[in-house]
């Protein structure tokens, strides 16, 4: 290492003042932060990374956060941004609250500079917070710093305001909640040394939304440099895709008129709580066609983006059974004998009818949902590994512990519906979801510690091992498939493709519905 860069390194690694050293002081660009010392190691909880995006700033991007006087407190949460309210715990009311722009900074004991995970939590766009996981767990035991972070959610963070205030075209509309990420990326790469983390050696990784958020980060101009691998669990869908530019146009200008507004102007004198009524109905998600996405993921990989960076990307085994169960059981009406075969041809056709023959299933929605997940999430993760291939290693693995318990969420429920390993479920495996505990089994706990092992190893080292388990190939076509002891244990598989009838999903010719 030169003499600059170590005087560099050195400068990263502020002293704690000797007075701080439990509760733990941290200087950051912006002030000193005071976090907690707990069983697992430290943590320090709601750190603004920006400026709160309120009044004349809503629906820009992120300005950096004013420094503060004095040793701000950092041992909650900070404010979930603008949502409704949902099944899931602790959200229970909704938020209306700008004020959102905050991260969570988890550190094992030890001054040792560790590699970086940094979570981009799931939601649909529209939902979570950085909250939704607790990793000091996973922090302690791989030996990585662990970021968690807010972004701007909904309306508030996918509004395509082009033409609202007058211009016709520009880089960043509709994209706000993917620049509040960068953001937060640019605030690691400044401060996380600091923490005893290595701005050189940062993951991005995150499930669903969290997980589609990777794959726009991976293929974005304005990301390069921030991040050194990425993990999408879940989160390849619509093979990554984005709205065009004049999709997310429309969409905002009939959003503003929804609200009887013209301008900008008169949307931001709104009431936050008028912005998340009218939200409903409308798609939220990035926009491709300026200077933060010039290119639809998929073309922008095939073309050499995120090339060199080393990508772990995977879904579950029966990831349409939460969706499926919401559409039909949830509300009382499981999906039945009779319904089914008009239920499918409406939404996949004739071809997928004939696929999923009822009689090779357990119930109407659970053949509905496997339909379901192979077309939405299965398939894609299985395209993007071949997208992928060639510009750098890819690591496939499928989640497939149909024996997992249902996340917190759907425990809460009370039902008995058979989830499998149903979307979500493996986050839990990784993580305390919602801050809790999930009730594993003896099986279980091996294999989340298995896993564990795999995300830790990959975080560091750039390439996922597990002591005693087969490596996660990066083969196209191969997938490590994850599962307990007794259904015979993590293994490789070349038959993925198969069993979730892709030739069909990529054929390009079935109708597909979400």
């Amino acid at each position: 290492m030169s003499v600059a860069l170590m005087a560099l390194a050195a400068a990263l690694i502020t002293p704690v003042p000797a007075q701080a050293a439990d509760p733990p002081v941290v200087r950051t660009e912006a002030g000193w932060v005071r976090g907690e010392t707990t069983a697992e190691g430290r943590q320090f909880l709601g750190i603004p990374y920006a400026e709160p995006p309120v009044g004349k700033i809503r629906w820009k991007q992120p300005r950096p956060v004013r420094p503060w006087q004095g040793v701000r407190t950092a041992g909650d949460f900070g404010n979930k941004c603008v949502q409704g309210a949902s099944w899931d715990p602790g959200y229970e009311q909704p938020s209306h609250t700008e004020d959102c722009l905050d991260l969570n900074v988890y550190v094992p004991e030890g001054a040792a500079r560790r590699a970086v995970l940094v979570w981009f939590h799931g939601g649909g766009l529209t939902a979570g917070a950085g909250q939704d996981i607790v990793p000091d767990a996973f922090a302690r035991q791989t030996g990585t710093v662990v970021v968690t972070i807010n972004y701007r959610l909904g309306a508030m963070g996918f509004l395509a305001t082009a033409g609202l205030d007058g211009e016709a075209r520009d880089g960043v509309s509709g994209n706000f909640g993917m620049l509040d990420q960068q953001a937060a990326l640019r605030w690691v790469r400044a401060n996380i040394g600091r923490f005893g983390g290595d701005p050189g050696r940062v993951t991005i990784a995150g499930e669903s939304a969290g997980g589609r958020s990777v794959c726009t980060q991976l293929a974005s101009p304005k990301a390069k440099g921030l991040f050194r691998a990425g993990i999408i669990q879940s989160g390849a869908y619509d093979d990554c895709g984005a709205r065009t530019h004049e999709t997310a146009v429309a969409q905002g200008a009939a959003f503003a008129q929804k609200l009887g507004c013209a301008d900008l102007t008169c949307l931001r004198a709104k009431p936050a709580a008028e912005i998340l009524a009218a939200q409903n109905g409308f798609d939220w998600a990035p926009v491709v066609g300026g200077d933060f996405l010039p290119r639809q993921p998929e073309e922008a990989f095939a073309q050499g983006a995120a090339a060199d960076v080393p990508v772990m990307n995977g879904a579950n085994q029966d990831e349409g059974r939460l969706f499926a169960f919401g559409r039909f059981d949830l509300n009382g009406t499981p999906l039945t004998a009779d319904q089914y075969p008009a239920v499918m041809r409406a939404d996949y056709g004739d071809e997928a009818l004939t696929r999923y023959p009822l009689s090779s299933y357990p119930s109407p929605t659970i053949a509905y949902a496997t339909a379901q997940g192979d077309q939405l999430f299965a398939c894609p993760a299985l395209r993007l590994d071949g997208t992928l291939a060639g510009r750098g290693p890819v690591y496939a693995y499928e989640f497939a512990d149909r024996t997992s318990p249902p996340f917190a969420s759907l425990r809460n429920l009370g039902t008995d519906f058979d989830f499998g390993a149903t979307h979500v479920n493996e986050v839990q495996y990784l993580f305390k979801h919602f801050g809790l505990q999930s009730p594993l089994n003896a099986e279980q706990r091996t294999l989340a510690r298995q896993m564990i092992q795999y995300w830790g190893s990959f975080v560091r080292d750039g390439v996922p091992r597990a002591t005693g388990q087969p490596a996660m190939p990066s083969r196209p076509g191969t997938v490590l498939t994850l599962r307990t002891s007794s259904a015979d244990g993590n293994a490789l598989s070349t038959t993925t493709h198969h069993e979730h009838q892709c030739n069909l999903w990529d054929s390009g010719t079935v109708t597909q519905s979400r």
